[in-house]
């Protein structure tokens, strides 16, 4: 088995071997488990080699398939370690990455599904009666098994479709290893499809059957999709000649079925995939196929064991005869097994037939019972015939009983009703004769009490008018005895009044007299205290000022030296090199900075005489380190600009020095340093020292008061390039069709067929391009010239420039490669360069113009579909370029008919040597286009400059 997998899942770009897997299938059945497989498939580089990790991923999925019923559940284990090699290999985007990634996927929904469905095989081959048993009648179980069915599907069409995509557009390439290595693994994954579809049918008419049809609106609609995916996936198989002899695709009808009518399931066919069947082998090549012998380059180590004459060495013969001793043994052992169920076979079925004898002799004592009891039935029929016209006759009594019956019962809740309503008003009305009688007998209370107050109050009121005439005689004589009394009372009252007024005013006096006094003395002694404590609270008040602003000055400086800081740490950090700033706004920031620091200057003197300009000695200190971070950004943001890597570096330096003076500026401020003055020279000397490097990056990036004209001369100037090429491409083919014949006549006519093609797609997206930079140039420049539109926006007008320069380049190129090619000097390697070098260009163009577009913008879309039509020309060069060197290849075949053992042999070592220099030379030019880039991107830098 550790030979067969290293073979199977071997480096190299081929599909898997059949028999290398049908050796790690058997290997499984004899270890009935797959503990060994996975001991062994682990061992190999499926983290470092892509091809491993890929044919791995189809080894596993057929030995998931095919292998022993104990592997899924051995593989359980080891489903985290399969998520983190598809997590590992989803990083690489390109080629094998991504198809490893989806097929792991899917290895891993299958290893779910089957840990949710353990009554489905690997294979996934039931009958109708076990699917049913497996689905135990629930309708629960059934939709939730059709939503996993539909996830499983999802994930090989996704992997088929992934497969397809990395192919090229016109398949040619399905015969070819790699491209077989990439298409092997789609067979276990159409038999998956088949059966997941079959169910999936099957199970839908079943939920159809049993819930609403709004229901299962979702099901139907993800079914469709899936069918029309599964149709295209089949077509485009069955068209393959890779396939044709490997499998037999089923065919699915035109329409998904109609689930909503159920008739539709007997009219259903099932799609049965069909593989080769396999030849008979004999004992011997059973063996073989376990020890393969033949591919002696697969491993380095099978060359010791087979000689270069075929025999096989003694460790493999050893080997081999083991293996045939162990069969032998397994033989045997199954024999004895199957004897002995044999013998318990024959007991079973002793057994049963006893049983079936004494259930006959049950039966036939049953049937003279049963023949009682038809004669008991007969007896029993007569006498419920009597019975059953009595009982007519009762039923016809019993309906004239029932309908006298309802209409007594209609009557009687007739009249129930109207009872306990007169029952209701009677209780109403007794309820309101009550209240009446109780409002009477209070009333009649009431008049009686009335009755005795009105007599008592009329004998009241005789008596009271004798006294009445009684009071008024000696009220009248009471009254002028009070006059007489009160004039007596008054003056008497007025005389005392007066006396004690008198007395009273003159004790008041003496007593306020004497109180002021006392106030006064204590007053002049509160003064005196007042004054002593204003004048030590005024002191103690203005030494506390003074500490609070020298402390609120020191967490002015602090903020700012922690502003500085920040700036200082920006610099160095990655994230800023994004961040772009003109030389001409940097030199805008100057002037307000060396203002706050001649203001600092000017506080910072007179606050060591007057400490009341604190307040504006902070505010300025936190100014100037709000302006110095800034221009510290600003400044480190224009360096990025320059194109001169060693300017950048002298701007960067000089911004870090700016932050240490600064820095150190207000360290000598916070400390009352005598030199602080200076330190402020030094940050404004600093200052001047960036404003001039800017300034000189400014020069250095070129004058752009020409980039109009330079735009539209270069533009002008690839438009007459490409025209040039155009023409030159006809007139070379116009000469080859004249000059040439045979096989050279069809190389150079396709070559340049493709060429002028590519020049004339190339011409269409140049004419959209300038159309579209009409427009952007007229949405953008206002009132403005274009001219001024392409100077303000001078780093988009450059890359204008550059990408027409290098399409004028490119065209050169192609037209010089294509030359080559038809006069028998070039390579076709040259125009499959030329081709993809100039699509690049135009890339570049095409990327360039997008940028200031509109996206809604009909010429970007007409951009857009010409950028793709010079892609689609591109590729057709570059596949013309190889099917004609292919052509001539074939053409210049080397005829091995002739040649002896020592001439092979010779040629092979020969051969050798030539692909060992080919791969020498080939390192040499991988070095020789790096270096030349590199110094293609300086001096493109040095242009832009």
């Amino acid at each position: 088995m550790s030979i067969s997998i290293s073979k199977a899942v071997n480096p190299t770009e081929t599909p898997v071997k059949e028999k290398h897997v049908r050796s790690a299938i058997i290997g499984t059945y004899q270890e009935k488990s797959g503990a060994i497989f996975w001991m062994f498939i682990l061992r190999q580089p499926l983290q470092e080699n892509r091809i491993v990790a890929w044919k791995f991923c189809h080894v596993l999925h057929k030995v998931l398939r095919e292998g022993h019923p104990r592997v899924i559940a051995d593989s359980q284990r080891h489903r985290g370690k399969l998520e983190d090699l598809g997590k590992m290999w989803q990083h690489l985007r390109e080629g094998y990455g991504k198809l490893i990634y989806l097929y792991i996927r899917l290895l891993v929904t299958k290893l779910d599904f089957h840990n949710r469905n353990p009554g489905l095989p690997g294979n996934l081959q039931v009958t109708n009666e076990e699917l049913e048993a497996i689905g135990e009648n629930d309708i629960n179980i059934y939709f939730q098994m059709s939503v996993e069915m539909f996830d499983y599907m999802d994930d090989i069409l996704n992997l088929q479709r992934a497969v397809f995509g990395s192919l090229d557009l016109s398949r040619s390439n399905s015969m070819t290893p790699c491209g077989q290595c990439r298409l092997a693994p789609l067979i276990p994954c159409i038999q998956d499809a088949s059966q997941l579809y079959d169910y999936c049918v099957k199970i839908l008419f079943k939920l159809h059957g049993a819930l609403p049809a709004d229901t299962l609106k979702g099901h139907r609609d993800r079914f469709s999709k899936q069918f029309y995916d599964l149709k295209t996936f089949y077509n485009t198989i069955k068209h393959m000649q890779y396939f044709k002899h490997l499998i037999t695709i089923p065919g699915l009808p035109e329409n998904p079925p109609n689930f909503l009518i159920q008739s539709e399931l007997r009219t259903y066919v099932t799609p049965v995939v069909i593989l080769p069947q396999e030849e008979s082998i004999d004992h011997e090549s059973t063996v073989d196929s376990l020890i393969d012998t033949s591919d002696t380059n697969s491993m380095p180590g099978d060359q010791t064991d087979v000689a270069r004459n075929g025999s096989i060495s003694p460790d493999v013969l050893a080997e081999r005869d083991s293996l045939i001793d162990h069969l032998h043994h397994e033989n045997g052992r199954q024999r004895e097994e199957l004897h002995r169920f044999l013998s318990e076979h024959q007991k079973i079925v002793g057994e049963m037939k006893r049983h079936i004898r004494e259930l006959e002799l049950m039966i036939t004592t049953k049937d003279n019972e049963v023949d009682q009891q038809k004669q008991l039935c007969d007896d029993l029929g007569k006498q419920s015939a009597d019975a059953i016209l009595k009982v007519r006759e009762l039923e016809d009594k019993n309906k004239l009983i029932d309908e006298k019956f309802q209409k007594l019962k209609e009557v009687y809740s007739k009249l129930r009703e109207e009872h306990i309503n007169l029952i209701r008003k009677k209780a109403e009305v007794d309820k309101q004769l009550g209240g009446i009688k109780i409002s009477l007998e209070q009333a009649e209370r009431r008049t009686q009490e009335a009755e005795k107050c009105l007599q008592e109050l009329n004998q009241g009121q005789a008596t009271a008018d004798q006294e009445a005439e009684r009071v008024a005689k000696a009220r009248s004589e009471l009254d002028e005895v009070r006059k007489q009394f009160d004039e007596a009372k008054t003056e008497n009252l007025a005389l005392i009044a007066k006396i004690d007024f008198i007395s009273s005013e003159k004790a008041v006096s003496e007593g306020d007299l004497h109180d002021l006094l006392a106030q006064k003395e204590e007053l002049d002694l509160r003064i005196n205290q007042l004054e002593t404590e204003i004048e030590r609270t005024r002191a103690q008040g203005k030494k506390d000022l003074e500490t609070t602003q020298c402390e609120l000055i020191l967490n002015s400086i602090s903020c700012a030296e922690a502003m500085i800081q920040n700036a200082s740490s920006a610099i160095d950090n990655p994230a800023i090199s994004a961040l772009t700033c003109t030389p001409d706004y940097l030199e805008s920031l100057l002037n307000p900075a060396l203002q706050l620091l001649n203001d600092l200057e000017t506080l910072y003197k007179s606050y060591e005489t007057d400490f009341k300009d604190g307040k504006s000695l902070i505010r300025t200190v936190s100014n100037v380190a709000y302006n110095l971070a800034i221009y510290i950004i600003h400044a480190k943001s224009t360096s990025n600009t320059s194109t001169d890597i060693s300017l950048d570096d002298k701007l960067t330096e000089e911004c870090k020095l700016l932050a240490t003076q600064s820095l150190a500026m207000l360290t000598s401020i916070k400390e009352k340093s005598t030199n602080s003055v200076d330190m402020i020279n030094h940050v404004k000397t600093q200052l001047n020292v960036i404003s001039r490097v800017a300034n000189t990056l400014s020069k250095a990036r070129g004058n752009v008061d020409l980039l109009g004209d330079l735009v539209e001369n270069e533009l002008h100037s690839m438009d007459k390039a490409i025209e040039e090429a155009a023409n030159k491409m006809q007139e070379m083919l116009n000469k080859s069709r004249a000059d040439d014949s045979g096989l050279k006549l069809e190389v150079n006519g396709k070559i340049l067929d493709s060429c002028t093609e590519l020049m004339k797609r190339i011409r269409v997206l140049v004419k959209k391009s300038r159309l579209l930079q009409t427009e952007i140039v007229a949405q953008g420049k206002g009132t403005a010239s274009a001219k001024e539109f392409y100077k303000r926006n001078h780093q988009w007008s450059e890359g204008l420039i550059s990408a027409a320069k290098a399409i004028a380049m490119g065209a050169n190129f192609l037209l010089e490669a294509a030359d080559k090619v038809v006069l028998g000097n070039g390579k076709f390697e040259q125009l499959v360069v030329a081709s993809q070098g100039i699509a690049a260009s135009t890339a570049q163009l095409v990327v360039a113009s997008r940028v200031k577009a509109d996206k809604n913008s009909r010429n970007l879309a007409g951009l857009s579909e010409a950028s793709r039509e010079v892609t689609q020309a591109t590729g057709s060069v570059v596949a013309t370029a190889k099917s004609c060197g292919q052509l001539i290849e074939e053409n210049d075949d080397l005829d091995m008919c002739g040649l002896s053992l020592h001439q092979t042999k010779r040629l092979e070592m020969e051969a050798q040597v030539r692909v060992l220099e080919l791969e020498q030379a080939l390192e040499t030019e991988r070095l020789r286009l790096a270096a030349l880039r590199r110094h293609h991107y300086q001096i493109a830098g040095e242009n832009e400059q």
